[in-house]
């Protein structure tokens, strides 16, 4: 699954947060307006704070959903290093996200704005509406995968202690040691705070 093409065409708007000059979080709402095989693209106007942390701090995190409620929701959340690339990749983004010529009609209005570029970072697909639920990682650009979440060591002895706290149902107890379903994992913890043996470790 092309999931930047997901987040640009089904999703597309996204809260993104960057940090201010105290360390502190700060988010705003962003329409994610283009992507590309290494990167994703938004634009912003040059009087905002926000251009002033992007600039400064060079690194975001977005989160975007689609669902009706909960348990219909898919999100895609992307964290990366970014950069400004300028207005010249203004009239694109204008012509494929034509609402914006509602918010900016005329070229005069338009010169406040530029455009900023993730171009290395790494992402996560969680989908609550699937049966168990589906997450996947994933990188662009030359973004370094970070495995998260729980294994099972060589310690397991398929005791099955944990089978009975694993929401997801997710893991395998087909070999020991078992194995758990990475895909269908929730990250909750619950069955490394039973293993009476010590076998299930933190990723990451």
């Amino acid at each position: 699954m092309n999931y930047l093409k997901y987040l640009v065409e089904e999703i597309h708007t996204t809260v993104m947060a960057t940090v201010d000059n105290n360390g502190l979080p700060v988010t705003c709402a962003i329409d994610i307006m283009d992507y590309d095989e290494s990167g994703l693209y938004f634009l912003t106007a040059k009087g905002k704070n926000l251009y002033e942390r992007l600039k400064q701090k060079g690194y975001v995190a977005l989160t975007g959903m689609k669902g009706s409620d909960t348990l219909s929701c898919a999100s895609v959340s992307v964290s990366g290093k970014v950069k400004e690339v300028g207005s010249e990749p203004l009239n694109m983004l204008f012509e494929k996200n034509s609402y914006m010529k509602e918010i900016y009609p005329t070229k005069e209005s338009r010169k406040a704005l530029t455009v900023f570029r993730i171009y290395e970072g790494t992402g996560e697909w969680f989908d609550l509406s699937k049966k168990p639920i589906e997450r996947a990682s994933f990188t662009f650009g030359n973004g370094q995968e970070i495995n998260e979440g729980y294994e099972i060591s060589d310690n397991c002895v398929g005791c099955k202690a944990c089978e009975t706290v694993c929401p997801q149902g997710c893991i395998d107890f087909g070999a020991v040691p078992a194995k758990i379903i990475q895909n269908n994992c929730l990250h909750c913890g619950n069955c490394m705070t039973v293993c009476p043996h010590n076998a299930i470790i933190k990723r990451g």
